[in-house]
């Protein structure tokens, strides 16, 4: 099977560079079993919307994972519960609206999705670890993709050491900034530790400069606009043997869009 995994979805322009570029990438990659973007920034570039999430799911995307961004948009606790193809870290403790894990199906295949949060230097949550083995224990699919939004690039690698030759794929999302790390673990598990974003890479982090710096250089709240310049997609091919579960070769992608959005 083969899976695109698309980086953080960082507002109206990740979203427009997304339904021009997914065509190309089809086209070139071949077609995609399954196609799984992060969307937790993509209605201005915090939080979710039901109209967004839709918009998303209409290009051809399958599943939307998030992190801790999901809850910036009170309309998104209600998608939570009536869309089980988007999907709010497991590890928030019991409660929390929604759920961290979806099993998709075409053609006689199967993924199951998992999404996780970090611990280090982000909002308390349960341990991810734990609530992976609980999750990896309910399954009897072969074939699993984690999404670990987490800032630690080492609890990140650990996390895909720790499911190594249990899960197809972990990758990692939350900082917006490409690592050039992708390989496939002994056990066969693919990992990257920021597959990167979707948006425009002219400011910080998919936003327009003055606001960050301006927070950096007084310690004072800002506001944030979205960037709109130098637009990219970023994020990942995996191939896993249907079979066994494990991966094959993980690749890195970036496709460069024009201005604007």
């Amino acid at each position: 099977m083969r899976v695109l995994f698309i980086g953080d979805i960082i507002g109206r322009p990740g979203r427009k560079l997304l339904s021009r570029v997914l065509p190309e990438l089809k086209h070139h990659y071949g077609p995609f079993d399954f196609c799984i973007a992060n969307g937790e920034n993509s209605a201005g570039g915090f939080g979710i919307t039901k109209k967004i999430a839709d918009e998303l799911f209409g290009l051809g995307i399958d599943c939307l994972t998030s992190g801790n961004h999901i809850w910036d948009k009170r309309e998104s606790y209600g998608v939570l519960q009536e869309e089980s193809r988007l999907l709010r870290p497991a590890n928030y403790p019991p409660g929390c609206p929604g759920g961290g894990w979806t099993t998709l199906e075409r053609f006689g295949k199967r993924l199951a999705v998992c999404n996780l949060q970090g611990r280090v230097f982000m909002p308390a949550t349960d341990c991810p670890f734990r609530e992976a083995d609980r999750l990896l224990e309910r399954t009897e699919e072969r074939c699993i993709l984690v999404d670990f939004h987490a800032e630690a690039t080492s609890e990140k690698i650990a996390m895909a050491r720790y499911l190594d030759g249990r899960a197809s794929a972990v990758v990692g999302t939350h900082t917006h900034v490409r690592t050039d790390d992708a390989e496939v673990l002994p056990g066969g598990t693919a990992m990257i530790t920021d597959v990167g974003m979707t948006g425009g890479h002219g400011g910080v982090i998919g936003m327009e400069p003055e606001g960050p710096l301006s927070r950096f250089l007084s310690g004072m709240p800002a506001k944030f606009e979205v960037e709109r310049h130098d637009l990219r997609l970023q994020g990942v091919v995996v191939d896993i043997d249907d079979e066994t579960g494990r991966a094959m070769e993980i690749t890195g992608i970036t496709r460069r869009g024009e201005d604007g959005g």
